[in-house]
């Protein structure tokens, strides 16, 4: 079949190019211009997916980013990517897609059979149901869950695409392209005003499209061209078509995803990002986004071939399509009576348009019934026929107050096509992700702008003006009042286009269209949210069930929860339980609209910020140096840091075992470029370190070095480091290496929230220098003949002092601080000279046997010493006290982040764990780390756990293993036996004190 419901002549497709394409394995011919979903319709396939629960038959429904059945799987491999609008996707060459949620296919579902257990798939069954027997759960109840979950099937291979991103200030920001986007994107561009106009469609245009309608006494279509050619006269104005607004944030900061090639066969344009993420920061918004079409809620009304109204009328206008050769209408509105009118001038014969009104006489109807269409006032639609196809439609008179059918008889309409309008809601989306309050419009039963909180205004539709007149003044208002705010003005107005529009009769809110039976009780169900299959009997068995909170009532049915956000089911959801409540609509209030406004790809969230970039790799300038010699590096947040230096023929162990020897018993160097370095200069530095410091600060004199601990309010250790003082106001902190930038965030949340009156700077500098640490007996022998200028001795540059040198001939900062307890220099340059500092170290260090050792090395050195690692030693969990550390935190000051928290009783009880070590009854037995201590050896199953192994090495120093644990009551526990049960064996340890070597701390003095 091919194109057999394509009109002879009309549209804005280009017949003269045909496109083949495949649906489900099939090949199709659709037309340049089409989406997906017009040429399908085209084709005469209806029957395009199945519905996410019940795996009912699902047609298309709309024509536009509402879409909430017609998901598909469009393309294979790294190119396929699942529940995309059928809608929405452009046709192009080749184009290759399948129906999604459906097995073996769409047309013989086996999924189908949740329909005959909907009475068991009610709203929130999944907290009631699959509870027992307990023992199911792991075996059958969760692995058939997960396999049900979810829609389309996301891709296993790579994305082969690119995607970029893009920053950009404007004055005005347009949203939509319909006629109040153009008036008013002409408006402010004429005053000579930065403008972004963004559409998501491929044309502007917007409803005039569809409509036909005629602006300036010019026909829709040229008074569009005509406007574009006028914008693109002003030289400060960029239009993005395929271009959706996704978000509105804070300050008029708004996310706009660009389509650039996807309506391109995948491939075809490899110069160019298939996607772009413009980031837009507007002085003024103006929303033209439009509105949605409502359906109504009847028996039934989710057969393929049941169709929004104002859709119809777009495939009919737009892409020449009709969509059902025989149709009824089924409205509450005069808007269907305009798609009639279109549709019998289509060639779809109109069986009756049925009103639920008492009485229509408008204009509009009065054309329709002019053509000889049949309108069948005060009736419903009780019922539908048909199987995968809309085959007829059941019709009945309604009670006067709406609330019920009279009499028995049915009228049975033949039909392939049901049009329903139930008016139309405002694209109210982006306005509330702003932040801005809606209002109930009674008349218009539906939700409009009310009070803005950002600098924006709306208009047209999205504002609740659906007649043409108002949109296009309300468009030339809202763009030269937003220019004018913005600080521009134009020499004339733009004049208000000229348009006409038929006078419409009030709306009748019908909310769910009574049928026979009552809701809930016979065979029909009454979808409100198509997409996740939630009825209206869904909705009141979740207000009978306490679910009375709107957003209650969207968790515990899913309504509004899917990829379309409820763009056509949250209005007559809310209106649903608002009946149910006996309470006015507004009472019970709105779901909370949350971007994105359409789903985005990930793709175009990363950018350029894939692979290597999504997470670069940072190294020193030392880099090149390590590995010409043979470095082995491991990854300590994004650094590259050397693990350690094997020779020809070493291990790990024996490199490892080897640097430590050499820093013990001469001389080693360490790379230490990586730790974080703060600069912190001001009037009230000393003050910021006092508080967030846990000992004292203020007293510190010029060329000093502390060690300090900081905590979080909760008191638990979130990093430590030394600090130097520099100057009276200048301070230069280093962090651990990878809590650097965590800190600096800390330290200005505290000043940007807590403390905004303190005088003090922060700088990041960690990649400023370049930092070599030479530790080790023989560490004073090479920075002398480095810095053969410099007095050395203990007393002139004792522990905990730092000098600015030249070393050499670079001038620097050398600090006696030690990670090793070994006599040692830090010794920092500007990190352009780190490399030629490095190799120096290396020629001065030789007559002493100078090793570079790496990050192993180092750890091992401070185990033995009993110093703690942040992250290793801490867990979140952990105060000063539990290290041992109660020394590092002042009796004396008035406060600090976290103090008041060492007086919790938590805090304070004596059985925490504490850090202690651990040496095992076999010295040659090295403990896995993270392996859990017990008091006895055995014992019945689950046997309780003191703690755990925070450190574990093999001590070259020691001829022994050592260990760190944090055991809970572990101070009073030291000379005691405790256990650490392995999979294949018992391994006794000796509780100790945790410092092992050198408890006095003589050697680091030197």
């Amino acid at each position: 079949m091919s194109n057999s419901h394509r009109t002879a002549s009309g549209g804005r497709i280009d017949r003269t190019r045909s496109v083949t394409f495949t649906f489900n394995g099939k090949s199709y011919q659709g037309c340049a211009g089409d989406t997906l979903a017009s040429a399908l319709l085209a084709n005469g396939v209806h029957l395009v997916a199945r519905s996410f629960k019940y795996h009912r038959p699902r047609g298309i429904l709309s024509a536009g980013s509402e879409e909430p059945s017609a998901l598909i799987q469009l393309e294979r491999g790294g190119h396929t990517e699942p529940n995309l609008r059928a809608t929405q996707i452009e046709l192009y060459e080749g184009l290759s897609a399948a129906s999604q949620n459906a097995w073996p296919n769409v047309n013989f579902d086996v999924g189908a059979v949740n329909g005959l257990l909907s009475k068991i798939f009610v709203a929130g069954f999944y907290y009631k149901t699959f509870m027992h027997p307990q023992s199911l759960w792991m075996k059958l109840y969760e692995p058939l869950i997960r396999h049900a979950a979810g829609l389309g099937k996301a891709p296993k291979e790579p994305d082969p695409d690119r995607y970029d991103k893009m920053h950009v200030h404007c004055d005005v920001l347009v949203v939509g392209a319909g006629p109040a986007g153009l008036t008013a994107a002409l408006a402010a561009a004429r005053t000579g005003a930065r403008v972004i106009l963004a559409d998501e469609q491929n044309e502007l245009g917007g409803s005039l499209l569809t409509s036909g309608e005629t602006v300036d006494g010019l026909p829709a279509a040229s008074w569009i061209a005509k406007i574009e050619a006028e914008l693109a006269a002003c030289p400060e104005i960029r239009v993005l078509r395929r271009t959706t607004a996704a978000g509105y944030y804070d300050h008029n900061h708004l996310t706009l995803t660009e389509r650039r090639t996807d309506h391109l066969p995948r491939g075809a344009a490899p110069h160019l990002s298939r996607q772009r993420l413009w980031n837009v920061r507007a002085k003024r918004v103006v929303l033209a986004t439009g509105g949605h079409e409502r359906p109504l809620v009847f028996a039934d009304n989710d057969r393929p071939g049941i169709m929004l109204a104002g859709a119809v009328r777009t495939y009919v206008n737009r892409y020449g399509v009709t969509p059902g050769k025989r149709a009824v209408l089924l409205t509450n509105n005069d808007s269907a009576y305009a798609a009639a009118l279109d549709m019998q001038a289509a060639g779809i014969a109109i069986a009756a348009i049925v009103d639920v009104r008492t009485a229509v006489n408008g204009p509009l109807a009065a054309k329709a019934r002019a053509a000889g269409i049949t309108v069948l006032e005060n009736r419903a639609v009780v019922a539908t026929e048909g199987g995968k196809r809309l085959t007829s439609v059941d019709v009945m008179p309604l009670a006067a107050d709406g609330g019920g059918v009279v009499g028995m008889a049915r009228t049975s309409i033949a039909c392939d096509l049901l049009a329903m309008s139930g008016g139309w809601n405002p694209a109210v989306h982006l306005y509330s992700q702003s932040t801005g309050k809606l209002r109930y419009d009674e008349a218009a039963a539906c939700f409009v702008p009310h009070k803005a909180t950002q600098a924006l205004h709306c208009a047209g539709t999205c504002n609740g003006r659906f007649a043409l007149p108002d949109c296009l003044a309300e468009g030339v208002a809202a763009g030269t009042e937003a220019a004018r705010e913005a600080g521009f003005t134009a020499d004339a107005p733009l004049p208000v286009p000229r348009a006409e529009a038929d006078a419409e009769e009030p709306l009748r809110p019908l909310w769910v269209v009574p049928s026979t039976q009552l809701v809930g009780r016979g065979s029909g169900k009454h979808f409100v949210d198509f997409q996740n299959d939630v009825t209206a009997a869904d909705v009141l068995l979740a207000s009978r069930e306490g679910y009375q909170s709107v957003e209650h009532l969207k968790r515990y049915t899913t309504m509004g929860m899917g990829t379309d956000q409820g763009k056509t089911s949250n209005v007559n959801a809310l209106a649903i339980l608002a009946q149910s409540l006996s309470a006015p609509i507004p009472q019970v209030g709105t779901t909370t609209f949350r971007p994105p406004y359409t789903p985005v790809v990930f793709g175009a969230l990363a950018g350029r910020d894939v692979g290597e970039l999504a997470d670069p790799a940072r190294v020193t300038p030392m880099h090149r140096w390590h590995v010409e010699n043979g470095a082995v590096f491991e990854d300590v947040g994004q650094w590259k840091r050397p693990w350690y230096f094997p020779r020809a023929g070493e291990s790990m162990h024996d490199a490892v075992n080897r640097e430590c020897r050499a820093v013990r018993n001469g001389v080693g160097v360490l790379d230490a470029s990586t730790l974080g370095k703060i600069d912190i200069q001001g009037p009230d530095a000393a003050i910021l370190l006092n508080r967030m410091y846990t000992n004292a600060w203020s007293k510190l004199d010029v060329g000093r070095c502390r060690y300090g601990v900081m905590c979080k309010e909760e008191g638990m250790v979130i990093d430590d480091g030394v600090t130097t003082r520099l100057g009276p106001n200048h301070f230069l902190m280093t962090t651990t290496t990878s809590n650097a930038a965590k800190v600096l965030d800390w330290l200005e949340e505290y000043l940007q929230t807590e403390w905004p009156d303190l005088r003090v700077h922060l700088t990041s500098v960690t990649e400023h220098w370049s930092t070599a640490s030479i530790a080790g007996p023989k560490a004073r022998d090479v920075v002398a003949a480095l810095a053969p200028d410099l007095d050395l001795s203990a007393d002139a540059f004792p522990f905990m002092a730092m000098k600015e040198a030249v070393v050499a001939g670079v001038p620097a900062r050398i600090f006696r601080i030690s990670f090793t307890g070994e006599l040692s220099y830090e010794i920092n340059v500007p990190a352009y000279h780190g490399l030629r500092l490095w190799t120096e170290i290396m020629k001065a260090g030789a007559p002493h046997g100078v090793t570079p050792y790496g990050t192993e090395t180092m750890h091992v050195l401070r185990a033995e010493k009993g110093y703690i690692i942040v992250g290793q030693e801490t867990d979140g969990t952990v105060t000063p006290q539990d290290l041992g550390m109660d020394w590092i935190v002042s009796k004396q000051k008035a406060d600090f982040v976290g103090k008041r928290s060492f007086t919790r009783q938590d805090t304070s009880r004596a059985d925490r764990k504490q850090l202690v070590g651990l040496l095992t009854q076999d010295p040659t037995m090295v403990l896995p780390e993270g392996a859990q201590i017990t008091a006895q050896a055995g014992g019945t199953v689950p046997i309780p756990m003191l703690g755990y192994v925070t450190s574990s090495y093999w001590s070259e120093t020691m001829g022994r293993s050592i260990a760190l644990a944090l055991i809970a009551g572990g101070s009073r526990m030291i000379g005691q036996t405790v256990h650490a049960p392995l999979a294949d064996k018992n391994v006794a340890c000796a509780v100790v004190k945790p410092v092992f070597y050198d408890p006095e701390g003589v050697r680091l003095h030197g």
